[in-house]
């Protein structure tokens, strides 16, 4: 006696749906789903200006310059998920070196994207000043070379002392 057992295709589907659903919602770092970011909190480059006036706020900026590739693609979702993640802690800011060639080039690497953080600036020393009108700053860059992920920015930040939250250092 042979018996069928008959499987109801949308059970199945009910069950992935609810499998999936559990695990984006209790998994923080599933990214095989798009997800409901909110407005985009990555600061587009426009000028050196604003992006000193961004580095006055005193808080930490992470900066990717990038071209047009695939994998830039790729890097541009990673930044806005960890820019709605950090934010307001940490800035994010994208720069198309294409567009601004100049910026990108003081930077001295070949190989694109590549990501900075610029944190801590301080007012450098005054006898140094050419022009008193002038007001020279330093400020610590750091190359980011930890995995491209939410995770990989705040294994950095931890190991660097970078505030990255309001429980974070």
């Amino acid at each position: 006696m042979e018996e069928k057992i008959l499987f109801d295709k949308t059970e199945e589907k009910t069950f992935f749906d609810k499998m999936l659903s559990h695990l984006r919602g209790t998994c923080k770092y599933y990214t095989g789903y798009p997800k409901d970011l909110g407005p985009s909190r990555v600061i587009h480059f426009t000028s050196e200006r604003g992006f000193v006036q961004l580095l006055h706020e005193g808080r930490p900026v992470v900066v990717a310059f990038t071209i047009r590739s695939n994998y830039s693609r790729q890097l541009d979702k990673v930044l806005e998920e960890a820019a709605a993640e950090f934010y307001p802690h940490v800035k994010f800011m994208r720069v198309e070196c294409p567009k601004y060639p100049g910026f990108c080039i003081t930077r001295q690497k070949k190989e694109y994207p590549f990501v900075e953080i610029f944190h801590s600036p301080e007012q450098a020393n005054q006898a140094t000043r050419d022009d008193p009108n002038v007001t020279k700053y330093s400020v610590k860059v750091l190359p980011f070379n930890y995995d491209q992920s939410p995770y990989g920015f705040r294994e950095f930040f931890k190991r660097y002392g970078i505030k990255y939250s309001e429980e974070s250092k």
